[in-house]
């Protein structure tokens, strides 16, 4: 166990996929295509979040002002916040290069989608889905730093400040039964858009990567960043972790790739 680091740090979560498996009158969206095939909850972790945001919206004001980029369909959006599903492969681009020089780490817990797992676990509730990844990501993340910031991307009813708070709660309760040791740090939750903290949205270019990965086999865009993502774990991955001896934990020791993963 890590001693606490009296410094101050900044976790900044966001989602990708969605949490539904069932759709009205109880049909498998997933089997119909109309859901993705895994729920992700991950975070970028910062000690210099000013710089950080600094340099993204400088970059966000000349990809404004990119005479070339102006008619692009997609640029509106664009205009608005970064968003690596809706981004125009230019923009994706330049977003990419500029992560590529920061300095700062990604923690990231991916669902498999399964029905009977989902409904013997949360009851299908997308609030419960989302605060048990939380907890099972930060359970040993938080006691860390002397100080934490966490900034939450809203999601609808499910993002909101008592749930997220709950979420933090079960995963200082967990880490104390443990390790018996007690958490002293302060911690702050804020929910924000993700459209107001540039930071929300480079963590959605980086969960963006491993999404890609998990549901399309797509491994180009986590590679190139695949440096700076501290853990990947695949909570739901139990049949490869069991049969084949294989951690179900991705680290820089144990990159994630194709052959490792059962796929989805």
């Amino acid at each position: 166990m890590k001693k606490t680091e009296d410094i101050k740090a900044y976790y900044f979560f966001d989602e990708a996929g969605d949490p539904q498996i069932l759709g009205k009158r109880g049909v498998n969206l997933i089997e119909r295509g109309t859901a993705s095939k895994t729920f992700m909850v991950g975070y970028l972790e910062t000690k210099d979040p000013m710089s950080f945001r600094r340099a993204l919206i400088q970059l966000h004001e000349k990809i404004k002002n990119d005479d070339y980029l102006a008619d692009i369909p997609s640029i509106n959006s664009t205009n608005k916040s970064f968003h690596a599903n809706k981004d125009c492969q230019e923009v994706r681009s330049e977003v990419f290069r500029l992560l590529k020089k920061i300095d700062f780490k990604f923690y990231c817990i991916v669902a498999r989608k399964d029905e009977d797992i989902f409904r013997r676990m949360f009851d299908l509730k997308d609030k419960k889905i989302y605060k048990y990844l939380v907890s099972k990501l930060l359970e040993n993340r938080l006691h860390l730093y002397k100080d934490i910031d966490i900034y939450f991307s809203a999601m609808g009813n499910v993002v909101r400040q008592d749930t997220m708070q709950e979420a933090v709660n079960n995963a200082i309760s967990t880490f104390i039964n443990k390790w018996n040791y007690d958490n002293s740090s302060t911690i702050r939750i804020l929910i924000q858009q993700n459209s107001e903290e540039p930071l929300l949205q480079a963590a959605d270019y980086v969960l963006w990567t491993i999404q890609r990965a998990y549901e399309r086999g797509e491994f180009r865009y986590y590679n190139y960043l695949k440096d700076k993502i501290a853990l990947v774990h695949d909570i739901f991955d139990t049949r490869y972790y069991h049969t084949k001896g294989q951690s179900n934990y991705y680290t820089p020791n144990n990159q994630l790739e194709a052959k490792k993963i059962d796929p989805v």
